[in-house]
């Protein structure tokens, strides 16, 4: 059970260096904190900045800071809530979609080029495996992954705009 426990320690590893890279690779632009937030937007259905706050768990005044740069920077988009004035609702912009794009295009393209590095036997018997393991764990729910920036939008699937 041992070396069990250890490979698939070793798996996470590179499963979490490859989360590393992608943030690196935008890091110029936003931090992982405002990362959280544009995956959060893209995630749910008319965020506001409470939703925000409660998700990044910090004072609703935080929440407005990092939502108001990523305004700023042409991130994220905020209007009034249709069905409540006293509401602001968050979208990504163009922009924010691209931004996210590139992050999980990155992910998925490392993920790829290392399952090519291995045999095509071995690779299809993986995805199994790790459906298996996924749900053994109880697989991230949607609502929670993307404050480990994950998108829940599956490959190629347009971001809602």
């Amino acid at each position: 059970m041992n070396d069990d426990v250890e490979a698939v320690m070793a798996a996470a590893r590179v499963l979490v260096a490859v989360s590393a890279e992608s943030v690196a690779a935008v890091e110029e632009v936003v931090t992982l904190p405002q990362l959280r937030v544009l995956v959060l937007v893209a995630s749910r259905t008319a965020p506001n900045l409470g939703a925000v706050a409660a998700g990044l768990r910090v004072h609703p005044s935080n929440a407005t800071r990092a939502v108001d740069r990523m305004v700023f920077a042409g991130l994220l988009d905020r209007r009034d809530d249709p069905t409540d004035r006293r509401n602001l609702v968050l979208e990504l912009t163009d922009e924010g979609h691209a931004l996210l794009e590139k992050v999980m295009d990155q992910r998925r393209g490392a993920i790829a080029a290392i399952l090519d590095r291995m045999p095509a036997g071995r690779r299809r018997s993986l995805v199994p495996v790790m459906r298996a393991f996924a749900e053994a764990g109880g697989e991230t729910a949607d609502e929670a992954a993307w404050s480990l920036g994950w998108t829940t939008r599956a490959a190629r699937q347009p971001l809602p705009q």
